[in-house]
């Protein structure tokens, strides 16, 4: 094992002056022939010394950074997590540099794969969904233009079925709009003070019916709220596409004769909604996906009961859009609770419960 070039070169710092130290004790002896051929051979030495010693340094780190390199193409981080403490030596140093540089490289290599992944998948999901509506208005309109059909009711049935294809197709367009415009930053949230259990109790009645075809009953909490109200400052169009479909979700997945509930929960600064259902859960391995675009954990099931897979991810960035985050809590067996945070207004201020009052991007 070669000794670093601290120790070399306090090695050779002892040495020079050693030899030094003789000569001036011994060079009144020495004749002038004597003493030019003692500081010949003490310079010959001193830079022998030297040079094998600092080429042998030099070699050792050139190869222990053709190692380090190594153990980055084969991702062996940790094989070098512990080598790159209190290292002065320039070449050292330097080697640390790369083989960190290197790491880096790896990392945005494995996540620009990975995003590529994701667009090809995401590519192959959008082509699927545009598809299906498609082939399915298209299949109905030929056969009424190709005259199959003589029957007026039967016209008029295969017609309603188109124009339903087309409104899904229509529906997935936009929100691929909006999930775009969202991405993108460019929509501007519309802050305004306002009653969110008013809003929650509005789009339980907008949902009673789907409710109902299920026996799900749909309840506010606490209590008090049938009648006391719960102020935020958020754009409320938007957050009501959020709860729509976080609730939508609960009715749609939740236990038949189940309960969704929709909690508001205040403190001083914020408050907190969840929609908890006592449906059959997500497993783990889903829970940090269910916000990416079109991601389904049971395709089969989802696509027999609508939607375009992207409600999620669009609830996703709104919520993240007003400055909070979305969180999924979910036991196999035991129901799915999802739940944010939303500003409350400030007080006093006649002002914080005019539309429009305060806005944000």
């Amino acid at each position: 094992m070669f000794a670093s070039s601290r120790t070399i070169a306090i090695l050779i710092a002892f040495l020079v002056a050693g030899v030094l130290t003789t000569l001036a004790w011994i060079a009144p002896t020495l004749t002038l022939e004597d003493g030019a051929l003692a500081a010949g051979i003490t310079v010959a030495a001193c830079f022998l010394l030297v040079y094998l010693a600092f080429e042998a340094l030099i070699f050792r780190e050139i190869n222990n950074i053709y190692a380090g390199l190594e153990n980055v193409k084969r991702k062996e981080f940790r094989r070098l997590s512990n080598k790159f403490l209190f290292r002065p030596e320039p070449l050292k140093r330097m080697r640390d540099e790369i083989l960190q540089m290197a790491e880096r490289k790896q990392q945005e290599i494995d996540e620009l794969k990975r995003l590529q992944a994701l667009r090809r998948e995401f590519l192959a999901d959008v082509s699927h969904e545009l598809k299906t509506p498609i082939f399915a208005a298209q299949g109905f309109l030929h056969t009424v233009l190709d005259g199959d059909v003589d029957d007026e009711f039967l016209r008029h049935k295969f017609l309603n079925k188109a124009a339903t294809a087309l409104d899904a197709l229509d529906a997935l367009v936009q929100d691929l709009v909006t999930i775009s415009q969202l991405e993108k930053g460019v929509v501007r949230m519309r802050r305004q003070a306002f009653d969110l259990a008013q809003l929650v109790r509005e789009i339980f009645e907008q949902l009673e019916q789907k409710a109902a075809q299920r026996r799900v009953s749909l309840e506010l909490f606490p209590p008090s709220l049938a009648t006391e109200p719960v102020r935020v400052l958020a754009d409320r169009n938007r957050i009501r596409q959020v709860l729509i479909n976080l609730i939508d979700n609960a009715v749609k997945y939740g236990k038949e004769d189940g309960h969704v509930v929709v909690s508001l929960v205040e403190n001083s600064k914020s408050v907190k909604v969840s929609v908890r259902d006592d449906g059959a859960g997500i497993a783990k391995q889903h829970q940090s996906r269910i916000f990416e675009r079109f991601y389904r954990i049971d395709k089969s099931r989802s696509r027999d009961s609508g939607g375009s897979g992207l409600g999620l991810a669009i609830s996703k960035h709104i919520v993240e859009a007003h400055k909070s985050t979305i969180r999924v809590r979910s036991e196999a067996g035991l129901g799915t609770t999802l739940e944010f945070k939303l500003p409350k207004p400030r007080k006093p201020g006649p002002d914080a419960s005019a539309p429009g009052a305060e806005a944000g991007a």
